[in-house]
């Protein structure tokens, strides 16, 4: 597996780091209790790990020098993925054989491309977002996704031998905004981790005791990187419009909002502060930096909900997590989003990012106790359903097939031609063929 510019030890919720971090990390464990052996490769970013890291039987993690040895931002990796393809190659000089690459994100694929072609190896890919999706719904004032990414991810989804999307509607934009050819398609839903996301003992008086919350306050949970993309503004605007419509509510509200800045975020990082200061709400909103994936159980163990108003989600892995844990989900009804949620069984989903339509679901959801706990319940059975030992077997699925329509023979090259310009790395928009 390739992630460029994000390593999978890297705590979700901060920086780069978020549902795809998990995903690469479940399924590479979940596919190792299946009888792969999975090499997760990243780039070296100088945060004193040794170039190689067991993550559990038959999971390791390798560390790549491409580009300075320290953090770079996500702008700066088209400029580094031929020196990754090439560290690539030469970590594989040692004897190691791999039947097939899947990369993650488009600046992985774009790394993988070469190498795959170069062994004679299929190359799987999953995107997890796609920026022409992403720039149909920006947030006021954010910043579009750069031309020069769409064209990397066209370039990808011709040179993979074949595209994992996490739901059928992903499935519909690789082929109708990119061209990928449905043969090429297959959907694989993630899972959950139960045995870190399940309803604990004690319930969700446990929980608020364990993080020091008040046992009777109303709690809609935000837990997630801080950025435009993740829609926290909506969260914080939804919140002045209940505590405007039922004033009275404000002696029991608190809204944990859980998670580092990240993306365009950083750009304003007291922005949000600022925001709830401006609506009066400062007082019932508290901050809260990223955790473990443990302590973050407890955080969806003792909210009332889960709030999600993202304004573009490949899946949600975090409102899959939440119902693991027995919490209902308020979502956006976008992207994964209204998969991973059972409209009016497991949660609530939201058509657009009105706050004053959240703040109505959120009123009415706080007014009937037992309805939250039946969704509570409900959503607990719908999460069962979507395990990482399913996703796993149904990703082998998709190696497998790959396989068979590849004939490879490691060191040989493709028989079969790549696309054109299947491996180009990109700097400043401009693609740079390899040597």
């Amino acid at each position: 597996m390739l992630s460029v510019h994000t390593s999978p030890l890297h705590q979700p919720g901060t920086g780069d780091a978020g549902g795809m971090n998990v995903y690469m990390v479940e399924l590479a464990r979940a596919l190792s209790e299946q009888g792969a052996r999975v090499d997760l490769f990243t780039r070296c970013r100088g945060e004193g790990r040794p170039p190689l890291v067991p993550l559990g039987p038959g999971v390791r993690v390798r560390h790549l020098h491409a580009g300075p040895c320290r953090p770079l931002p996500k702008e700066a990796m088209p400029g580094v993925l031929l020196e990754f393809s090439l560290a690539l190659l030469r970590a594989a000089r040692s004897g190691l054989r791999y039947d097939l690459v899947h990369s993650h994100y488009w600046l992985s694929g774009q790394a993988g491309s070469l190498a795959t072609a170069r062994w004679g190896v299929p190359l799987v890919h999953t995107m997890h977002t796609l920026a022409q999706v992403k720039n149909l719904t920006l947030a006021p004032g954010d910043v579009p996704e750069p031309q020069w990414r769409v064209r990397g991810e066209l370039e990808v989804v011709r040179a993979a031998d074949r595209l994992i999307a996490n739901t059928a509607e992903e499935a519909r934009a690789l082929e109708t905004m990119y061209g990928a050819e449905r043969s090429r398609t297959e959907i694989v839903s993630p899972g959950v981790d139960t045995r870190v996301f399940h309803p604990a003992a004690g319930g969700r008086a446990a929980a608020r005791a364990r993080l020091g919350l008040p046992p009777g306050a109303l709690i809609p949970l935000f837990a997630g990187r801080i950025q435009p993309l993740k829609g926290p503004d909506v969260l914080v605007r939804a919140v002045a419009e209940a505590l405007r419509l039922e004033p009275g509510l404000r002696r029991r509200l608190l809204v944990p909002v859980v998670g580092g800045l990240s993306g365009s975020g950083t750009a304003a990082p007291g922005a949000l502060r600022e925001m709830c200061a401006r609506l009066g709400v400062l007082d019932v909103v508290r901050f809260e930096p990223a955790v473990s994936q443990v302590e973050l159980a407890d955080w969806y163990r003792a909210a009332d909900l889960l709030v999600v108003p993202s304004r573009s989600e490949s899946f949600g892995l975090v409102a899959l997590e939440a119902q693991a844990c027995g919490t209902p989900v308020l979502a956006a009804a976008v992207g994964g989003l209204a998969t991973a949620v059972r409209d009016g069984v497991t949660g609530l989903l939201v058509q657009g990012h009105e706050p004053v339509e959240y703040a109505r679901r959120l009123l009415w959801l706080a007014g009937r106790p037992e309805a939250g706990a039946s969704m509570g319940e409900a959503a607990v059975r719908h999460a069962r359903g979507l395990s990482w030992d399913t996703a796993a077997e149904r990703t082998l699925g998709v190696y497998e097939r790959a396989m068979a329509a590849v004939p490879h023979s490691m060191g040989q090259g493709r028989r079969h031609a790549p696309a054109p310009t299947a491996a180009p790395s990109w700097r400043n928009g401009r693609a740079v063929a390899p040597v």
